[in-house]
């Protein structure tokens, strides 16, 4: 992937030093407790598991407390730090492209901020563990990552490859794009009035959408900067393979259970993830209409 050089983002949190997250966020007065987290959030991200679900859960459901960040100021990752210089420049990639796809369509983006931390951090969804893999706050519409994330998909998960570093990140961005468009408010308003098979349905749905819009920022990424090298596009469809539910499952346990799933099997991961770079369109990601995924 073509990145250096490139503009970096102003976006960017550097909470790698605060310690864990310099103190559990507090809702309603009640501080939710690292040991419980890290017990409730083994496997993460990797394990398929929505983290805000589990967050929502950990702090009351719904959001109904007050949350009060507990953090020092936050700061510019530094000049020499590689990866986080990677980072910046794909976030910067992916507001130039949101930016220009919400202004064609009459309407502002609003960039989120990157949050990069290790072990645990305060988020207003709750304390975000390293346990989760990358996640994406609607609270405060930031992206958080432990960039020790990224040795976890190249070692342990097999997805080697800056593309599909890229890719996560884009995904997450993705997030953000629905938040701001009201999908996931939606989703999210589902929760408790269906079951939980019909809401793991509707997970899927959701994150699906998100491997899509993802594909639609690499197109229009690849149009204004050709950002691609020979191999990039197999690195994410390969790590799309790898975090599948299926593949995730049956690597853990041996067994695929797909009422299960909360973000769709490899084939239907890699399927979206290629129609949104094929099309660039934003409205080829509808997942919630589509006749099938």
């Amino acid at each position: 992937m073509k990145w250096e050089g490139n503009r970096e983002s102003d976006n960017v949190e550097d909470r790698r030093s605060d310690g864990g997250g310099g103190g559990g966020p507090i809702f309603g007065g009640r501080s939710i407790g690292i040991g419980t987290i890290v017990v409730a959030l083994v496997g993460g991200w990797v394990l398929g598991i929505n983290p805000l679900t589990i967050l929502s859960l950990l702090s009351g459901g719904g959001g109904g407390g007050q949350v009060v960040q507990q953090q020092s100021p936050a700061q510019a990752p530094p000049a020499h730090d590689t990866m986080a210089r990677f980072v910046s420049t794909v976030l910067a990639d992916t507001e130039d492209v949101w930016t220009d796809i919400f202004r064609q369509g009459g309407s502002q983006y609003r960039d989120p901020k990157l949050v990069l931390f290790r072990g645990a951090v305060g988020t207003a969804c709750g304390t975000g563990q390293s346990a989760m893999g990358p996640f994406y706050c609607p609270g405060d519409q930031k992206v958080y990552i432990d960039l020790s994330f990224y040795d976890q998909l190249k070692n342990q998960l097999g997805a080697p490859g800056d593309f599909a570093q890229a890719y996560v990140i884009a995904h997450e961005v993705g997030h953000h794009v629905q938040n701001l468009l009201g999908i996931s408010g939606k989703v999210d308003e589902m929760r408790g009035r269906v079951s939980k098979v019909e809401y793991n349905r509707l997970s899927v749905k959701l994150e699906l959408q998100a491997d899509c819009l993802a594909g639609v920022w690499a197109h229009h990424a690849q149009n204004a900067r050709q950002i691609l090298e020979q191999g990039d596009v197999e690195e994410a469809m390969n790590a799309a393979a790898r975090i599948g539910d299926d593949a995730l499952q049956r690597a853990q346990t041996g067994q695929v259970v797909p009422d299960s799933f909360t973000h769709g099997t490899s084939a239907q991961r890699q399927r979206w993830f290629m129609t949104g770079l094929k099309s660039g369109s934003v409205n080829s990601c509808d997942t919630f209409s589509a006749a099938s995924l």
